[in-house]
């Protein structure tokens, strides 16, 4: 019963952020049609050859990796082009004393919508939440929402995008005066004070006197603090109400202990409620030091952070709250603390996790200013959107107790006098990021353009939100940097360059100072090269081809791309220098598109820290014992080789003095850890049969790990990351080829077929592997290094899952899962 309830907690925490008073998920019936030949009939609605599915929808993540798929590999090699929804739909108790929006967290890219044919606008920007007033357009019965989605002019984006209304759509109905889209900002200080904004929408010819009540009720569901006033709701404008509220002794949210508290809204019109609002919300205090770097709470910390870019993996970028939160769940084991939203405003959903689970953000903007980095990037809207599509994150996301910084952009090529990368390749783009640029396209005794536009992003933020830092991932550390030089910024941002960051306290004295992006280290899961105390570099220069015909890397922290190091050599400047806040590593999961080191048949990223199934490579246990108190003792790589073999062997491990390697019970020597220093290692002869780590402290066995030889392959073993699961829900299947002792059979690649029966359908298939050509939505799938994974999506319906899993010459796996109402 615990574990329900706190489910039954989390998803009442997921609703309660900005509710007006009825607001529908829109998601179910839709149609859709790949292709513009709707664009000619959009008052001729017969659309019954037309697809049914439900939103979110990405339609690129259903298609073939190919190499003449305009995105590239960069782009993940998926295909783009135009499609189009519609839904038809009746508003049952409509009624003309109301107002009807529609409500798009996201549409990939260039979405224009109608309804009953009206054309009611076009947002570009595939990040960009919005609204639209459909009030005069819409009738109780027979109504229809088209949208057109383009995405055909590629390649417009460094990493996988996807293609589609990819994020939650919502039919709100409100009165005629009602608390406005994203109308509240609560500002709340550790110590219990609040101040509260509540924007009144009066949709009407006439002034109204409103009374608001603001009602805090806290994690329990009581009401702690109420506070009303009095305001006069002019015509057709929307009005300010301010109130001051105090909440006694409140429980701060922090990353241990994150705390959610929830303003409730009303508008009153004499003594009936007309709307009501809920807003989500947290108490706490944080600041950034450029000497002692960041607090929360009074608490002095790092921040352990990662970026994260928005696709999940096989599902696409079709949001799903289950996928985020095993993700984030993942991450949090590991010890992080922290999210970058690379390089794009996030799904409100990530936030509503992160609020949740305790994960600080850093939540950015643009990957782009006016320069392009490939050939139909958002630069092309950037001068007609850029204050719309800022206002409209900060103002979305500025309630969240998550958000600690906002970044106004990522290695934009404005940092420099005069870069160009819109005649490069994406992949010649992002390495030519990296490079440096020399001093003549620097630098200047007036502020330029660039450093002015700088200054123009950074007062947007301030004005709608001034209590949170402004920092931007930069790419150039000189001070002459042009956004370092509009004094704009709260916080000096590098992206890398570890070497500089000895005289940031010089360079930039009063300025706090974050590594906005770090690392960049290559691995694959599984493949190990060796010798492994040999650092590899992949290019070694950014102009250089790199090519292996394995097309991976090494699962070793050894391989990292020429312009970052590796984790360890990172860990180790952040760690052992105050003044610098914390780090956001490149990247905590594997993503789709951005193959770097290689080109096609690559299709996803090396970058993570987990791979794109979900499954930890080896470096994620030295983040564990550095960044949380758990007993951690990981030894690897895996114990089957050729027989006089060569290997290296490593161990991570905390709370212990010492460790001691075993082959087949012979001792190969005590190891440890000297300071800066995260790892240790054995070079061995392979023998079959056992290698055995033994941990000490004190001189007394605290842990100990044993790795197999494993024999020939038996059968498959399936381990759902739940027993059971909820309506519409994900269920995450980690399928593995073992031997008949059940050890892990680490060469195997198998191929194997999946069966459902029961109250579940297969949302998608995955391995892992950056070069697989599988496509991710299939029924089956090769394992890579002796896994894979199939994610099952539950019916509306209670019952039993039976999943199969079937392979030549192996024993059938099986697993049972009960599907439930709660």
């Amino acid at each position: 019963m615990k574990n329900k309830s706190a489910l039954l907690l989390l998803a009442l925490l997921f609703t309660v952020t900005a509710s007006a008073v009825d607001s529908k998920r829109f998601v179910d019936n839709w149609l859709f049609t790949l292709g513009d030949s709707a664009k000619m009939s959009l008052h001729d609605y017969n659309d019954s050859s037309w697809r049914k599915l439900t939103l979110p929808h990405d339609w690129a993540i259903e298609g073939d990796f190919l190499a003449t798929n305009p995105s590239g590999a960069s782009g993940g090699a998926l295909p783009g082009g135009i499609g189009w929804y519609r839904k038809h739909f009746d508003i049952n108790d409509y009624s003309k004393a109301k107002r009807y929006y529609i409500d798009f967290d996201g549409v990939y890219m260039n979405s224009t919508v109608y309804v009953n044919g009206i054309e009611l606008g076009t947002r570009p920007y595939g990040y960009s939440s919005f609204r639209y007033d459909i009030t005069q357009y819409v009738k109780k019965n027979g109504n229809v929402v088209a949208v057109r989605v383009d995405n055909s002019d590629q390649p417009n984006s460094r990493w996988y995008s996807g293609c589609g209304i990819y994020r939650n759509v919502y039919l709100v109905e409100t009165g005629n005066i009602h608390v406005a889209h994203w109308g509240t900002f609560v500002t709340a200080s550790q110590s219990g004070d609040m101040n509260i904004d509540i924007s009144i929408d009066n949709k009407t010819n006439s002034k109204d006197k409103i009374t608001v009540r603001n009602s805090i009720v806290d994690f329990h569901g009581r009401i702690v603090a109420v506070s009303s006033s009095a305001s006069l709701a002019n015509e057709n404008a929307i009005t300010v109400n301010k109130q001051h509220i105090s909440v006694q002794n409140p429980i701060l949210w922090s990353v241990d202990n994150p705390t959610i508290y929830i303003l409730r809204t009303e508008l009153l019109r004499g003594k009936k409620v007309v709307d009501t609002y809920t807003t989500k919300f947290g108490f706490r205090s944080f600041k950034f030091d450029a000497v002692t770097g960041f607090w929360l709470n009074g608490k002095n910390m790092k921040i352990n952070g990662v970026c994260d870019h928005h696709d999940l993996g096989c599902l696409g970028t079709a949001i799903h709250k289950d996928a985020i939160i095993r993700k984030l769940s993942l991450l949090k084991e590991m010890g992080c603390n922290a999210i970058r939203c690379s390089h794009n405003p996030p799904a409100p959903e990530l936030l509503d996790a992160c609020d949740s689970l305790g994960f600080m953000v850093l939540d950015e903007s643009f990957d782009m200013w006016h320069q392009k980095k490939t050939k139909n990037d958002y630069a092309r809207f950037f001068d007609k959107w850029f204050e719309r599509d800022l206002t409209d994150l900060v103002v979305r996301d500025r309630n969240h107790p998550s958000v600690i910084m906002w970044s106004i952009g990522n290695e934009v090529l404005e940092q420099w006098n005069s870069a160009s990368a819109d005649k490069l390749t994406p992949e010649q783009a992002n390495l030519i990021l990296n490079a440096g640029h020399d001093a003549s396209s620097l630098g200047g005794k007036e502020l330029n353009v660039n450093a002015k536009l700088t200054r123009r992003l950074a007062e947007i933020v301030k004005i709608l939100d001034s209590t949170r830092p402004v920092t931007a991932g930069c790419n150039e550390p000189s001070p002459e940097n042009n956004l370092f030089k509009s004094e704009a910024l709260d916080i000096i941002g590098y992206n890398y360059h570890i070497n500089n960051i000895k005289d940031v306290p010089h360079n930039f004295h009063s300025k706090p100072f974050i590594m906005t992006e770090s690392v960049s280290a290559l691995q694959t899961r599984g493949n190990y090269i060796m010798p492994s105390d040999t650092i590899y570099m992949a290019p070694k220069e950014w102009w250089l081809p790199y090519t292996d015909p394995s097309f991976m890397c090494s699962a070793y922290d050894n391989m990292h791309a020429s312009w970052s190091s590796t984790h360890e050599q990172t860990w180790d400047v952040v760690k052992n220098n105050p003044f610098v806040s914390g780090q956001f590593i490149w990247t905590g999961w594997d993503y789709i598109g951005e193959p770097t080191p290689y080109g096609f048949p690559a299709r996803s990223s090396y970058f993570g820290i987990i791979d794109l199934a979900g499954f930890p490579k080896d470096i994620y246990y030295m983040y564990q014992s550095e960044w949380t108190s758990k007993p951690v003792l990981h030894l690897f790589p895996h114990w089957n080789w050729l027989p006089g073999q060569t290997i290296d062997m490593w161990c991570y491990y905390n709370n212990a003095d010492e460790v001691e390697l075993f082959v087949n019970n012979v001792s190969q020597g005590v190891r440890r850890k000297l300071p800066h220093e995260y790892h240790v290692m054995w070079r061995v002869k392979f023998e079959p049969g056992e290698v055995r780590v033994v941990a000490k402290k004190d001189g007394n066995i605290v842990r100990e790990q044993t790795i197999h030889t494993a024999g020939m392959p038996d059968h498959i073993r399936l381990t759902a990351d739940r027993s059971s699961n909820r309506h519409g829900g994900l269920i995450f299947v980690t399928a593995e080829i073992v031997d008949k002792d059940d050890n892990l059979c680490p060469w195997a690649d198998n191929q194997i077929f999946f069966n459902v029966d029961g109250e579940a359908s297969i949302a998608g298939v995955d391995n892992g592997c950056q070069t697989s050509m599988e496509r991710f939505k299939a029924n089956n799938r090769k394992v890579f290094f002796g896994r894979c994974l199939v994610v099952l999506k539950t019916s509306d319906t209670s019952g039993k899952i039976e999943l199969t899993g079937r392979a030549i010459d192996l024993k059938n796996g099986h697993i049972w899962i009960n599907n439930i109402s709660y």
